[in-house]
Order: structure tokens, then sequence, then C-alpha cells
């Protein structure tokens, strides 16, 4: 979908990397090695982000790191249109709104690291009926067209959880809206 409006790949790669973790960041080279492409073609991405205002950037030491401009008036749009690309809105559409008392919906692996993958990664927080997600599931991979892995804590385990071991911290997808403490410490 998004390929049809922006014809360039490492641009997609960039708002990707940028816009679906809002806390990414990341230096030329690592990109370089991240994407498997030339730094010019990065470079010059990058200097167009930056310039429109979609990236902000500051040197640490002798390298640039780039991060989204999340105060940037499109910045949710992008996000918005980054999650609909990934297909992101239907699993919360067809999963999560169906299961009944989920509590919360962690996005986990290379997706909350920035990195477009083939498998979505979930953390599911909870006390819902474990087959019922398994026939959703299979049926939100059909429409995503990607696997769907994902973990189920009950809500008291997900308290005693040690969520450092996730790495990056897995981003919160979904949340019943509510008051509830936050699960991260």
């Amino acid at each position: 979908m998004i390929d049809a409006l922006i014809s360039s790949k490492t641009r997609i790669k960039l708002l990707l990397k940028f816009f679906l973790n809002s806390h990414a960041t990341a230096y030329l080279r690592s990109l370089e090695s991240e994407f498997g492409e030339s730094s010019n073609g990065i470079r010059l991405e990058l200097n167009r982000l930056e310039s429109a205002g979609l990236l902000t950037s500051e040197s640490e030491g002798n390298k640039k790191i780039y991060r989204a401009n999340t105060s940037h008036p499109l910045f949710s749009e992008i996000h918005n249109i980054v999650l609909k690309h990934l297909g992101l809105d239907q699993v919360v559409e067809n999963v999560i709104q169906r299961l009944g008392n989920v509590q919360r919906v962690f996005l986990a692996g290379d997706f909350s690291k920035g990195i477009d993958s083939q498998v979505i990664d979930l953390v599911f927080i909870g006390d819902f009926d474990k087959t019922y997600l398994t026939s959703l599931v299979e049926k939100a991979e059909k429409v995503v067209g990607r696997k769907i892995r994902y973990l189920i804590y009950d809500t008291q385990e997900a308290v005693a959880i040690d969520w450092t071991k996730y790495k990056p911290e897995p981003l919160l997808l979904w949340s019943q809206p509510d008051d509830s403490p936050p699960i991260f410490k």
C-alpha cells in the first residue's frame, strides 16, 4: 500500500524505523548495516526527512543520531499510516476487540525495533479464551499477510515478569481505556 505512495524503498524503511517506534534512534552507519544499502542513498533520504522536519538529529561524538520528531504536526498521521501498512490496525480490529478481557497488547520483536518483518510478535495481557485467540490470529494472518507470534500473560503474571529481558522494551499497541497502573516499572 505505502509502496504506491512512496517510490523510495529506503525512505519506506526509514519511516518504518522511526515512526513505528518513536523512541528509536539510529546513525548512518548502523542504518547502512541494518538496511544492507549504500550510505549515500540513506544519507540522502535522512537529509530530506530532516529538512522536512520529520526527523531531528543531534551529534554524539562523531556520530549524528537521528530520531522521529514527535512534535511534528504529521507525526501521528505518519505513525498511523505505518501501522496500517504493517496490518497492525487489522490485528487490533480482528483480534483484540473480539477477545473480551484483554488489558493490554504490546508489540515486540523486530517491529518494536522499527525493522520490517514477516512475523508480528505480540504480548497479550489479560484473562480470555486462548483457544478463541488462536482462531482469531489465524484469520488475522490471512488478512495482514504476515505470521503472528504471541505470548499470553494473565494480569497477575504480567506484574511479576522481568520485562527488561525484552530488548527493546515492547511498544504498547493497545490498552483498555482505564486507569490501570503501568505494567513496566
